[in-house]
Order: structure tokens, then C-alpha cells, then sequence
């Protein structure tokens, strides 16, 4: 599984709509309202890597009131979900 983080610049006057609009893309898992810099954070779940270019410039980018994204992909996944799941199913960290 490929996450990516996608900042996202909107037109103000739009932000609740294009964040709707955005959460129905099938391969956003969240969309965040923020501060600062950016108005919005989506978070992007693929299988492969090669996806990415179908739903960000492919597909959100195209969403009305999107005007601007900047794209970060994660490594790794460090959440105390993840942690809790882990030890649920009796992995033990070195």
C-alpha cells in the first residue's frame, strides 16, 4: 500500500465543497480542514505506486476549487493504531 499526503491550496469561497468532493474520490481515505499555508490535507491510499498519477493530477487535481497541491509519499507508517493491531496478532519488536 502507497500513501500519500496531498496539501492542498483551495478557493475559499469553495472549501467545504471541494472537500466533499474530494472525500468521494475512492482513493482518498480522509480529507482534513487545516490552518495555515494550505486549507486542506487528503490522504491517498493505492496499491502501486504508479496509481498516484491517476488520482492526484489525474483526478483531484481536477477538482473544482483545488488550486494548487503540493504531494508528500510516506515511508513508513508510525501510529499507535498500527502498534495496537501489531501486538493484537503477537508480533514482538526486536
Amino acid at each position: 500500500m502507497v500513501t500519500a499526503i496531498v496539501l492542498i491550496k483551495a478557493d475559499v469561497a469553495r472549501i467545504p465543497q471541494t472537500a466533499e468532493a474530494i472525500a468521494q474520490i475512492p482513493q482518498v481515505s480522509e480529507v482534513y480542514s487545516v490552518t495555515g499555508e494550505f486549507d486542506l490535507v487528503a490522504m491517498v491510499r493505492v496499491r502501486e505506486h504508479d496509481e498516484l498519477g491517476d488520482v492526484i493530477p489525474g483526478t483531484l487535481n481536477r477538482v473544482a476549487g483545488v488550486t494548487h497541491t503540493e504531494t508528500h509519499i510516506a515511508f513508513r507508517t508510525y501510529s499507535r493504531h498500527d502498534l495496537e493491531a501489531a501486538f493484537a496478532i503477537g508480533y514482538a519488536p526486536d
